[in-house]
């Protein structure tokens, strides 16, 4: 934890403190940014309070009265209920603003863990309640440099073996192999294991209609042979098994033969116009030394494909923030699921990913990242799909 550098961006914004609570482990937002270990016993409920000046406070129960000993500041023991609400007021002062991980209206679920109860407990004693939301993202899901070259490391041998995905597809049809989409998926993990590469959860390869459904799985039972004529999208993301390695995503599509049918050639063409649209808005934002907010990018992208008449196919927000997580707890690039108010700062590292799901026929999705550079620089961290990969 950088007590400063907190209280810096409390002043920054505003705010008179920053009030950490937690019960059971629910908030492992607070225990990264404060360093804790999460792993512990959390049977009591525990606040951390951090000042915009001055020294931290902290409330702890007489059972786990050491729980956030390796944390600096004053401590305060509570037993009964009672005595706990009484400490708390006094902990927090003459405070006026205090930011939680509060979303009004649920707007950023990834934000809204503090319980109804306990919000109403804090306003009841007379102050204001803020999002912490933007505090999250400068300090929960900054990327620094390290970070970052782990990130492009990743994305190299993704890449490549993206490509190795498709050329293997190829060989498949040409010499009868009758590989299926669950085959390119396990040689995906299997190739990810022996770049030294970890992921949560296995990539998606689909043909025609599959990807219609965004999240579809291939299974030994529903996977079909590749085939000439077929529409091909891969979407896969790993990172390097190290401590803090960061994610790369990606999403391409090919199609088997040398012409891909009319309606996919514009569909295609249309949600890269989009993904190119959401890139260049965020470079003119930074370079214009404007704020940037995750639901601008969106309603940029989104409305390239409501101009071409495709908008109730674009079925899911345009990009997610990305961290040692792969849907890390930065601004997310939405204005469709949540209006996303989160700012888009330096060390952010999230996707562009529009997509047009045309149910029962084909589907086009194109995923890029991109990082806010430490000088506050936006750039593309890997290839760029401009074709359709033709599958030969």
């Amino acid at each position: 934890m950088n007590l400063k550098n907190i209280q810096s961006a409390l002043r920054n914004r505003n705010i008179d403190g920053w009030l950490f609570y937690d019960f059971h482990n629910r908030d492992q937002i607070a225990y990264r940014i404060l360093g804790l270990d999460s792993t512990k016993l959390a049977t009591r409920r525990w606040f951390y309070f951090i000042p915009s000046k001055g020294e931290p406070k902290k409330l702890v129960h007489t059972v786990e009265k050491f729980k956030l000993d390796p944390l600096p500041g004053k401590k305060y023991v509570y037993l009964a209920w009672e005595e706990q609400h009484k400490l708390l007021r006094k902990i927090l002062g003459r405070s006026k603003k205090i930011a939680m991980q509060y979303s009004p209206k649920n707007n950023i679920p990834y934000i809204s863990i503090v319980d109804a109860g306990l919000y109403e407990l804090i306003r009841s004693f007379g102050y204001k309640i803020v999002s912490s939301a933007d505090l999250v993202s400068e300090f929960e899901a900054f990327i620094d440099e390290k970070g970052y070259e782990l990130h492009i490391k990743a994305g190299k041998k993704i890449e490549k073996i993206k490509n190795e995905a498709f050329d293997l597809i190829g060989r498949s049809v040409r010499e009868n192999l009758n590989l299926k989409e669950y085959d390119i998926q396990q040689f995906i993990l299997k190739r990810f294991a022996e770049e030294g590469l970890v992921t949560h959860d296995a990539p998606i390869v689909g043909v025609n209609e599959h990807p219609a459904d965004p999240h579809f799985e291939p299974t030994l039972e529903n996977s079909r042979v590749f085939k000439k004529g077929d529409t091909v999208l891969i979407d896969l993301w790993a990172k390097l098994n190290v401590p803090n390695g960061i994610y790369y995503d990606i999403t391409w599509v090919g199609y088997i033969g040398d012409k891909p049918p009319a309606e996919y050639e514009k569909i295609f063409n249309i949600v890269k116009q989009a993904r190119d649209a959401a890139v260049n808005f965020v470079i003119e934002r930074f370079a214009k030394k404007k704020i940037c907010y995750g639901w601008e990018v969106d309603e940029v992208c989104r409305n390239v494909i409501k101009k071409a008449g495709y908008g109730r196919y674009f079925i899911h927000r345009t990009g997610h923030s990305i961290g040692s997580e792969v849907h890390g707890n930065g601004a997310n690039i939405d204005n469709l699921e949540t209006k996303d108010e989160r700012q888009l700062m330096p060390g952010a590292c999230f996707s562009i990913e529009p997509g047009i799901y045309l149910e029962g026929k084909m589907a086009v999705r194109s995923e890029i990242n991109m990082f806010i550079k430490h000088n506050g620089e936006p750039v593309v961290t890997g290839e760029i799909q401009k074709e359709i990969v033709l599958i030969k």
